[in-house]
């Protein structure tokens, strides 16, 4: 769609005008076959009015060119629907290898962004122009839903497990980021911006702003202190806990056989629900952190347990729709007391 039609937002990311250009593209096959199928049926109805009581209709007969033409051309146009829609979804929910960290925490009613470097927002996020940023996504209690209607892009927020969504802002500008999922009472109030900038006004953002912790300087720093989970997760031989180094985006064997892939919800599970994926080779001590932890901190555990598989790929998340099936559990026990 055009910007100048006001009930369509700009275009402001690389795959808006995919987007739109599949809307206009349905719309086109919706006018294409309604307009011919009511003026049929108004011609029909008259032609074929009854004209006289008990009246016998001719015969008919049934059209081998006819069947074959209703039958291919509506199957060409749903295919072309089909794979345009595959393609752009595949497009925007297959995160990119160097995309820009950023974590996102729900909350009735606001959203917390934390980026890879530390710096926090509220309800605001800043990211530079032409940028790859991918969006690590969770909440701290309902389901929400990440919109930003300017990058024709949205998912889910699910309680539970991380979500994911990225996006390259086109031009500079600050873009409506709402919740798309009913959340409660204040759901409509439940609203932010994306702030696009150019690369050097970003990098003086950036600077201006204190940055504390970085989320895997926090997570190493509960790891080893707060949370004592170094004391079984350490190494070596005499370890009661799994190996945490390089584990990342590999291949988990379980207890029972089972094999699990260690990415981002793995470890998060594994943090929360040790039981449920214990290690092969290792015992069932670690206890949870369910209800010790915040969403926060999760992230920054998360973060930090990757950053121990330098050469892993930074990009656990598969393709997901916007309303994500449950998580299945991951598989490594990377905190422990």
């Amino acid at each position: 769609m055009q910007n100048w039609i006001p009930i369509f937002p700009e275009q402001a990311s690389t795959f808006a005008w995919q987007v739109d250009a599949l809307y206009a593209y349905l719309i086109v096959i919706s006018v294409a076959f309604s307009i011919p199928i009511v003026a049929a049926i108004f011609a029909f109805g008259i032609k074929y009015r009854e004209r006289g009581k008990f009246a016998t209709p001719e015969e008919m007969h049934g059209s081998m060119v006819l069947e074959v033409t209703w039958s291919i051309i509506p199957f060409v146009v749903s295919m072309t629907i089909f794979l345009g829609g595959a393609i752009i979804y595949f497009q925007q929910y297959t995160p990119p290898d160097d995309a820009m960290q950023v974590y996102v925490v729900g909350k009735q009613w606001m959203w917390k962004m934390q980026h890879e470097t530390g710096q926090r927002e509220i309800n605001e996020l800043h990211v530079p122009v032409g940028r790859r940023v991918k969006l690590t996504m969770t909440t701290e209690d309902v389901l929400h839903n990440f919109d930003v209607p300017a990058f024709r892009t949205k998912a889910d927020v699910v309680p539970g497990r991380y979500t994911y969504l990225w996006f390259e802002a086109t031009k500079p500008g600050k873009y409506h980021l709402y919740c798309a999922e009913y959340c409660g009472l204040n759901h409509s109030g439940m609203i932010g911006s994306i702030i696009v900038m150019e690369q050097r006004d970003f990098d003086n953002w950036l600077s201006g702003n204190v940055s504390g912790q970085t989320p895997v300087e926090a997570g190493k720093d509960l790891f080893e202190n707060k949370l004592g989970c170094a004391s079984c997760h350490s190494g070596g031989q005499a370890a009661r806990g799994a190996k945490l180094e390089n584990i990342f985006n590999t291949q988990i064997a379980l207890v029972g056989g089972e094999k699990v892939t260690a990415d981002d919800n793995y470890i998060r599970n594994s943090i929360l629900n040790p039981a449920s994926q214990v290690v092969e080779g290792y015992q069932p001590i670690m206890p949870t952190f369910k209800g010790q932890v915040t969403e926060e901190q999760l992230n920054s555990l998360v973060a930090y347990i990757k950053s121990l598989s330098p050469n892993a790929s930074a990009t656990a998340a598969k393709p997901a729709a916007s309303a994500p099936a449950p998580a299945t559990p991951a598989a490594a026990k990377p905190a422990s007391k």
